[in-house]
Order: C-alpha cells, then structure tokens, then sequence
C-alpha cells in the first residue's frame, strides 16, 4: 500500500458498526432509564383513586342505596295520591302540597314543633352547660355522677316514655305525690294539652341532656388553665372568666350541639308516641308525628310523603342559615 493511500484511509471517517460506544468500550456501565415527573404524579394519582375508592366505596354505595335514592322516591310519592297496599296510583301533582298548606290543622302542628324544638334545644343547651361545669369540679363520686348523667340517653325512648307514664299518673305518680308535699295539686297530664306538651319536653330534655353535657365536659377539658390563669391574675372573678374566656372558647362545641339537637328535636318521635301518641287533640303532634299517622294510621302515603318532604326542606334551610351565618360568629 503506497503512502498516498494510507493518508487516504486514515482521513477516511468509521462506519457507524465501527465507531466506539460507551456499551462497547471496557468496564463502562448501561445508562438508568428514568421515568418523568408526569408519569409519576399520574400514578400517585392512581393510588389515591383507587385507595378512595376501597375505603369510601362501600359508604357511598350504602349512602346511595338507602338514604339518596330513599329521598329521590318520597319525592316521587309526593306528587302521587296512593294509600300503602293498593296497586294503583294516580298523579296528583302538588296537589298533596296544597291539601297541607290549606288544611286547618296545620297551623297547630307547626306551633307545636316550633315550641317542642325551641323548649328542648334551648333547654339542653343550658341545663347541659350547667352540668358540664358542675360535673368539671373537682368532687367526690364525680366519675360516677358523669355516668348517671349520661345514663338516659342510651336508653330506649320508648321505655323512657312508659317508665314516665307511672312518674307523672295525675293521683298515683311521684310527681303527683311531689307537688302534694308542697300543698299543690296535680295537673291533668294526659287531657290537657298544653301541661301534655310539657310532660313530653320535660321527658325528652332528661333523656338527652346527657349528651349535651357530655359533648360540653370535654369542651370545658379542652380550655387552656393557663387562659383562667391569666384572668384571675388581672382580677377577673369567676363569672367574668366564663362570658369572657370560657364560652368564648366554646364557641365551636355549642355550634355542633345546636346544628345536632336542632336535627334530632325536629325528627323526635319515640317519647312522643309512647306518652301521647300526637294527644290530646293533636296537642303534641309534631311534623315527623304526622308524617307517621298519616302514612301508617291513615294509609295516606303520597300525602305522608309530601308532608315528609315539607320537613326535609325545613330542616334543609335550617341546617344552611347555621352553616353560613351563626358560623360566622363562632371563634375557632
């Protein structure tokens, strides 16, 4: 080979099989293959769908069958004039709607639940303050007055309301031999129906006032001592550390107990049906009492179903006023 020829060869570039790659050459190491950013968020995402849906799956599906689509079909029957057993059904409209508002009853049901929720509500809140901050003491036997305290509220409410039957039996009851220690005499429980009401609310506010008080003790628990501590330094006396620090702090237990009294007020049904059944003269008959009678005493259930549904809407505008306005009152 000349000299010519060799130079010509040595300018001459490699063929691509020839060149020296890093996978070729001695020792070198193969290159990690990395997946991007995106890829991994869209699996993390993945993990969090499906981690969502095997813990919230089975709620939901329990939701869905046995509380929305029980709503969705009352709804339904509201717009229908249908008794429970017949076959048969014939569209109404709002008609069921316009029977209740225009019914000559209605104005004393809806007084009757007024007052009923107002009494109780109002009334488990402060008696279970007070016993909150009695029960929060340091005093002999304390554990064993919180337990008495909270005792009823487990309780049947229908055996509550039987066992309170005897209590206020107008010539044989406790109450009646209570009011004869102090030269009073007893009023007629079951036939008058204002003192009718009373005896429910007076039944309900000692069945569920435990709970109140309760939920209330472990609010009080939760006070910093350091805060009272500072109060009774600056000279604050009891009474103005409780307005002032106290229910302040408070502020957040007594939203949730006024949001979840209010609801179950609204909804009470077994210690009115033990005691009075919705008597005497409808006295005590509550909206969700009528809601009963008219489904399972008269057989009406698309009529029942539109009264049901006037309580939902109630209960709906309640729960959304609290949410929104007293809410923003509350300091957390």
């Amino acid at each position: 080979m000349t000299t010519a020829q060799i130079t010509t060869a040595a300018s001459e570039p490699l063929a691509p099989s020839s060149r020296p790659t890093s996978t070729n050459r001695p020792g070198s190491v193969r290159p990690t293959v990395r997946h991007s950013p995106r890829r991994r968020l869209t699996r993390s995402r993945w993990k969090t769908y499906l981690t969502f849906l095997l813990l919230a799956g089975p709620n939901v599906a329990l939701l869905i069958v046995f509380v929305y689509k029980p709503l969705l079909q009352s709804f339904q029957y509201s717009t229908l004039q249908w008794n429970i057993g017949s076959p048969n059904a014939r569209s109404v409209g709002l008609g069921n709607y316009v029977e209740w508002f225009s019914d000559p009853r209605t104005p004393q049901v809806l007084t009757t639940t007024a007052i009923f929720t107002v009494a109780t509500v109002g009334g488990s809140l402060l008696i279970g303050l007070g016993l909150a901050l009695l029960l929060n003491r340091k005093l002999f036997g304390r554990g064993v007055a919180r337990t008495v305290v909270f005792a009823p509220y487990v309780l049947s409410g229908i055996a509550v309301g039987m066992l309170w039957l005897f209590i206020f039996d107008p010539r044989y009851g406790l109450m009646s031999t209570a009011l004869k220690w102090v030269g009073l005499s007893s009023p007629d429980w079951y036939n008058d129906s204002p003192w009718a009401l009373t005896m429910v609310i007076v039944v309900y506010l000692w069945k569920n006032v435990g709970y109140v008080a309760l939920i209330y003790l472990a609010g009080l628990q939760a006070v910093p001592q350091e805060l009272r501590d500072a109060a009774a330094l600056d000279g604050a006396s009891s009474g103005r550390t409780l307005r002032s620090v106290v229910l302040p702090l408070l502020g957040p237990t007594t939203f949730f107990l006024s949001v979840t009294t209010l609801l179950s007020s609204l909804q009470s049904f077994d210690i009115i049906h033990a005691m009075t059944k919705g008597g005497p003269l409808g006295g005590t008959t509550t909206l969700m009492y009528q809601i009963y009678q008219e489904s399972f005493v008269s057989g009406r259930a698309g009529y029942a179903s539109a009264v049901a549904t006037i309580l939902f809407v109630v209960l709906l505008v309640i729960t959304v006023v609290q949410l929104k306005f007293v809410e923003r009152k509350v300091h957390y």
